[in-house]
């Protein structure tokens, strides 16, 4: 499951020291009719479209140092947002309205500039905010940071020196493919990635997007998860979706965690899992003759 950090960021604030000053003889006592007048403070953006060496958890102001995406980094930010209407002492929390909010204008927008779904491939999503302090001086923006994985199973950030955008653009060796899965009782272990011409057992066929419940309401009924991952399997695979599918593929299901989904992310993803065989190629629109009734 992938886990994304809302992150915090220092906002600079600058302070003016006065000093008292004497008129000097032969002024007229104006002492700023020949000064410009001073701007006034802002607060700190980050920008969009930039690289960063590592992840920030905590986004302080004095660690913000992007580099050209060509040079070696871990995350990039695709888009920074704005939210015009949170109020509050602090950033918004997990499972907030401001969150939901942000994460739904990340997903969007991150999947502009990559070209397709991030959950579609090993990419992760983080939203960072401003810290409380920042927050309290008025900064409202938020990052959408996103950065390669290691693996399905390790969200670990991997270092590049290409742009993620539009990386999913067409084929991409980032899309989720085919797998041998380590199974122990109902339990996935492990999902190690492998070519499709290579003998596996399971092929990633897609996301579904689960309704508006709880986490608990979720968790409670894997039957419809795995029920909806079928479909998802049979329009894939081009498959009957009928009361037979079951009998001709599993299902493996990954899905969100408690913050992700309680910050907006029903995005589960869907795997066909062959028990009976091992398949050497991907099943993609195989039909029935690749997949018959066991």
């Amino acid at each position: 499951m992938r886990r994304w950090l809302a992150g915090i960021a220092l906002g600079a604030v600058a302070t003016l020291a006065l000093a008292g000053c004497s008129r000097p003889a032969g002024t007229d006592g104006d002492l700023v009719d020949d000064w410009a007048p001073m701007a006034a403070p802002t607060v700190f953006t980050p920008e969009s479209k930039t690289c960063h060496t590592r992840l920030q958890e905590v986004g302080y102001l004095r660690a913000y140092a992007p580099v050209g995406c060509e040079q070696p980094h871990r995350v990039e930010t695709l888009h920074v947002g704005t939210l015009t209407d949170a109020g509050g002492a602090n950033p918004p929390a997990t499972g907030s309205a401001g969150m939901r909010a942000a994460f739904g204008e990340c997903d969007r927008e991150v999947r502009t500039a990559l070209g397709g779904d991030w959950r579609t491939s090993r990419i992760g999503l983080t939203v960072v905010f401003p810290s409380p302090p920042a927050w309290t001086g008025g900064a409202r923006w938020f990052r959408c940071d996103a950065h390669e994985t290691r693996s399905l199973d390790d969200p670990i950030a991997e270092q590049r020196t290409a742009s993620l955008s539009g990386s999913l653009a067409g084929s991409s060796p980032l899309r989720h493919g085919c797998f041998n899965a380590s199974i122990e009782g109902d339990e996935v272990a492990e999902m190690v990635a492998v070519k499709c011409t290579t003998r596996h057992r399971a092929e990633f066929v897609g996301i579904w997007q689960a309704p508006e419940s709880s986490y608990s309401a979720f968790l409670k009924n894997p039957e419809r998860t795995h029920r909806a991952c079928r479909s998802v399997i049979a329009k894939f695979a081009k498959l009957p979706d009928d009361g037979n599918l079951q009998y001709r593929v599993g299902t493996i299901v990954y899905h969100p965690g408690q913050d992700e989904w309680r910050s907006g992310n029903r995005g589960v993803q869907c795997f066909l899992w062959s028990n009976e065989r091992g398949l050497t190629r991907s099943m993609k629109g195989a039909g029935t003759r690749a997949l018959p009734i066991n």
